[in-house]
């Protein structure tokens, strides 16, 4: 996102505020903090540039918990709030947290416009899948059978899909991590800040409390690298816990299909090679669920224009205007006496 520039060598401790954290025990949300703190030392940026923005539920408190400056602002407007801080003041870091609930219930519509409009900044989604802090009702991305307080027979809604969602929104980078992943999520979110644009990353993360395990069949160690498939640009798509399953595209049906290398002849030239500026295929990994494997990393990465930076341009001076040209417009074409 930003160019990094000298400073004075910083670490994950300089970025913990002097706030008592005060999540549930054995929240996914201290594992994110924990990466975000390790990651912002290695970004050569003055900590004085980081803004921590968010709107309401329990990702919400993040601000509290960095030393840094941070806006801790109403239920679904982080968005709108992130997008006017870096108007107002482009150098800024811009950094947005939110829950499912938050981002993607009363906040649909305002971080559909961040997307779109491709504001430099960082969106971080923690999905649990469930309200946490109003005592566990069912969210926009809970699963059809969700039970809760607020769906005690089962929920019938359609779940939202963040990554699906954000690419229909028409954002140019989206990516996917786990909330306990600590090897590979301080990286996620170095390729995220590296971007210039709106960086979209959801971050499958447990909710111990009301939602225990709904990403078990995923994230458990013991099935892990059979139900993750981590996306590496320019490399073919490969998982499994031998490394010997693979993806690839079926031109029949235009869909992505699992095969096992070795059998029929199938080798890695016959895989698909992941191509992170393909929307596509980003649209294709974006939504595979079991029996596929998840895809977890860059999903998609093609940078564009950003709309603070059109902002900042147009605000530049032009030519003097020609004081007549208002008078001149006013009597251009056919004119006529009353």
């Amino acid at each position: 996102m930003n160019v990094p520039i000298s400073t004075e060598q910083l670490t994950a401790k300089d970025f913990a505020s002097d706030q008592e954290v005060r999540w549930c025990p054995g929240c996914g949300d201290y594992a994110i903090l924990k990466a975000v703190q390790r990651t912002l030392p290695d970004l050569g940026v003055p900590k004085e540039k980081f803004v921590f923005v968010s709107g309401i539920g329990c990702a919400a408190r993040f601000p509290y918990y960095m030393s840094t400056y941070g806006f801790h602002t109403i239920h679904g407007r982080a968005p709108a709030f992130a997008t006017g801080i870096k108007l107002a003041n482009p150098e800024l870091d811009v950094w947005v947290i939110s829950g499912d609930g938050d981002a993607l219930s009363i906040g649909g519509n305002h971080l559909l416009h961040l997307l779109r409009r491709n504001v430099d900044v960082q969106f971080l989604l923690f999905n649990n899948e469930i309200y946490g802090l109003t005592k566990g009702q069912y969210s926009p991305t809970s699963r059809v059978g969700t039970r809760s307080p607020s769906t005690p027979g089962g929920s019938v809604d359609m779940p939202v899909a963040p990554a699906r969602f954000a690419l229909g929104a028409g954002a140019r980078f989206v990516a996917r991590g786990v909330d306990t992943d600590q090897k590979r999520l301080p990286d996620l979110f170095k390729r995220a800040h590296a971007h210039k644009g709106t960086s979209f990353v959801e971050i499958l993360q447990n909710c111990i409390v009301y939602n225990d395990g709904v990403f078990g069949a995923i994230t458990d160690r013991e099935v892990a690298t059979n139900a993750q498939i981590h996306l590496r640009h320019g490399e073919p798509l490969i998982f499994g816990e031998k490394a010997d399953r693979g993806l690839r595209f079926n031109t029949r049906t235009f869909a992505l299909e699992m095969v096992t290398l070795g059998e029929d002849g199938i080798t890695e030239a016959d895989l698909q090679v992941h191509d992170e500026t393909n929307a596509t295929l980003a649209g294709l990994l974006a939504v595979m669920e079991a029996p596929f494997p998840v895809a977890m990393g860059v999903i998609y990465c093609n940078p564009a224009a950003t709309y603070d930076g059109a902002v900042q341009e147009s605000l530049k001076p032009g030519p003097a205007a020609d004081p007549l040209s208002i008078n001149k417009l006013l009597r251009r074409g056919h004119t006529w006496q009353v």
